[in-house]
């Protein structure tokens, strides 16, 4: 990784862009090697884990957490030679493999958003969707959010989280969904057209882009 010149002052996004072109020249390299030394599959689970667990944590919660990042893993490992090299990093499969998994729970997952609906607020959920309605309006916001993630269609709400949990961008979320760029669009269109009905026709867009996010 090349260091910058001394008058440049870093972002974090520079710094996540950085760190993901490094990871990026490796993440093939570990998996195929981990093919005849199955230790170094490890490297991935390291670089990995902490930001696969939260996702899930922010999905279903703590308890499902633990099993399902480390399953997703476990997953990843068994398929490690299916593995599309040409897609350099890793994270998106990864979260392509833990997305599946938590469907397997979503009625978990809807009941946890009724539940947000009716206590009208959860710290856990920190992605885009919930700092926008933290300032679309003061009162009685959660209870919306919750109603309107319980209510989007699964394919709809993978989308729309993949984008405002884990920050993937939508050729990420394409690929970890196996879907095409296009359905990516037309999901997350549906999806924001729901939350800003819920909000009472705010904008998410525009919201998150007064955010700076």
């Amino acid at each position: 990784m090349h260091c910058p010149p001394d008058n440049t002052e870093l972002t974090v996004t520079d710094l996540t862009r950085m760190l993901r072109e490094e990871h990026a020249k490796t993440d093939a390299e570990l998996i195929e090697a981990s093919r005849q030394e199955p230790d170094r599959f490890t490297e991935i689970f390291d670089r990995y884990y902490a930001e696969i667990h939260r996702y899930v944590d922010r999905r279903l919660g703590a308890d499902a957490a633990d099993d399902i990042a480390s399953e997703t893993f476990l997953v990843a490992f068994r398929k490690r030679a299916g593995f599309d090299a040409d897609q350099g990093l890793a994270r998106s499969w990864l979260y392509g493999i833990a997305t599946r998994l938590v469907s397997r729970h979503r009625r978990n997952e809807v009941r946890r958003y009724r539940a947000l609906a009716r206590i009208g607020g959860d710290p856990a959920i920190e992605g885009h969707e919930d700092r926008v309605a933290a300032r679309v309006t003061a009162a009685g916001v959660g209870a919306r959010l919750g109603t309107a993630l319980a209510d989007l269609s699964r394919g709809d709400r993978d989308v729309l989280l993949l984008v405002a949990l884990a920050d993937l961008t939508y050729p990420e979320v394409a690929q970890a969904l196996g879907v095409k760029y296009g359905t990516v669009c037309s999901r997350l269109s549906r999806a924001r057209k729901q939350i800003s009905a819920a909000l009472g026709g705010a904008d998410p867009s525009t919201q998150i882009d007064r955010e700076g996010a």
